[in-house]
């Protein structure tokens, strides 16, 4: 039981399978945990067929269940960069509506539903956004871009230095209209993210590859279980951490228990951090 509780806890990111990269995943019982999603592009996370520049501010409302949320924390070697905590104030959400009521220029948004990719944001001021979406950066109405989920503020998920607002929504201006090859993104937090700390290490190929895996992601499943992953670099920590937030975790700790073969093995000592 020791070596098996020793593998759980500490799960190399290349000792699990990834799924095949020209997407032909022959699982039927959706992804997988520890699975690769570096070739996937969840800035597409969006319905198909919308326009978020013309959307209807009165759609209904989409689900959104907190209860279900996966909280996790990221460390670099011994330091913690990010943690959510669904207990924590900050991740209160709201309509976009009230939303817009508190949001100030440089604060990173996040729209959230059940069953679909968290969007991240900046918003700029005069009830405007700057957003990837659909292989662009484009700027949109925080309202249509919300396209009927929850939102909050989540400048405090990573724990980097932010830089000074005019800095975060100039970041992010200046980026309107880059798309396809030219962007350095692959996901919407990612250049939310890099527009707010203006870390390289959210850029497409930011981090040299040296073989080492300094980044691990700690998946908190209840008070004291607990599953950790390693990772080469943040971006590929980053894509894995989002699957798991689309999958939900009810469908997390499923899928772990299958993929390990026993639930009893899920490591049960605190990591000190």
């Amino acid at each position: 039981m020791g070596n098996q509780v020793d593998k759980l806890s500490h799960l190399s990111y290349a000792e699990v399978p990834t799924t095949d990269p020209n997407g032909f995943d022959t699982e039927e019982n959706g992804p997988r945990i520890g699975v690769s999603y570096i070739f996937s592009n969840d800035d597409d996370e969006l319905d198909d067929n919308v326009d978020v520049s013309a959307r209807d501010q009165n759609q209904e409302e989409k689900h959104h269940d907190k209860r279900n949320e996966l909280e996790c924390a990221v460390y670099n070697r011994d330091e913690c960069i990010y943690e959510k905590s669904i207990s924590s104030g900050h991740m209160e959400t709201f309509s976009p509506e009230k939303l817009l009521n508190k949001c100030k220029p440089g604060d990173v948004v996040e729209f959230v539903a059940t069953g679909q990719y968290p969007h991240w944001a900046i918003y700029v001021g005069d009830l405007q956004v700057v957003h990837l979406y659909r292989a662009e950066v484009k700027n949109s109405f925080l309202m249509y871009a919300s396209q009927g989920r929850r939102c909050r503020i989540v400048n405090e998920l990573y724990k980097y230095k932010p830089l000074s607002a005019d800095i975060v929504v100039q970041n992010a201006m200046e980026q309107v209209g880059t798309k396809d090859r030219e962007l350095s993104w692959r996901n919407s937090e990612c250049f939310a993210a890099w527009c707010k700390f203006g870390k390289r290490e959210f850029k497409i190929g930011g981090e040299i590859r040296i073989g080492k895996q300094p980044y691990r992601l700690k998946l908190v499943l209840s008070d004291k279980q607990f599953h950790v992953l390693e990772f080469q670099s943040l971006e590929d920590l980053i894509m894995e951490r989002r699957q798991n937030d689309q999958t939900g975790k009810v469908a997390v700790i499923r899928d772990l228990a299958n993929h390990l073969n026993s639930a009893e093995g899920i490591g049960s000592e605190p990591m000190g951090h």
